[in-house]
């Protein structure tokens, strides 16, 4: 098998870019002394750190990077839950109406586009 570093860091690379808003925030919080909103924060990012580098395609070549990508997308919904919680409100985020959750739609986008592919097809 070849070293394919390059996608390697794409995987980690592009997954932790996805979470970098989380460590952000919680650093604002943390500054802003709300200190349980930062902690669980930090706990949010580390989780998907672990998450992100546990379940890696090249761990499991085997596996569609669909079923991967599942528990990552659950932190993501569990952290913007917990955004939303920290603000206190969809409206101090700037979504005013559900049309407007409509942009988080794209995000989606890797589950049809790469979904079905597997590590194991790089080689090929």
């Amino acid at each position: 098998m070849q070293e394919r570093s390059q996608e390697k860091f794409g995987w980690i690379g592009g997954w932790l870019g996805g979470f970098i808003w989380v460590f952000i925030l919680s650093v604002l919080f943390l500054v802003q002394g709300k200190a349980a909103q930062a902690a669980i924060g930090i706990v949010i990012t580390c989780l998907a750190c672990a998450v992100i580098v546990f379940l890696s395609p090249w761990r499991y070549p085997r596996t569609p990077y669909r079923k991967l990508m599942v528990p990552i997308y659950l932190l993501f919904l569990v952290a913007l839950a917990w955004g939303v919680w920290s603000f206190g409100d969809l409206r101090q985020m700037g979504i005013n109406s559900w049309w407007a959750v409509l942009i988080l739609l794209p995000v989606l986008g890797p589950f049809w586009t790469v979904g079905s592919r597997r590590w194991d097809d790089g080689d090929r």
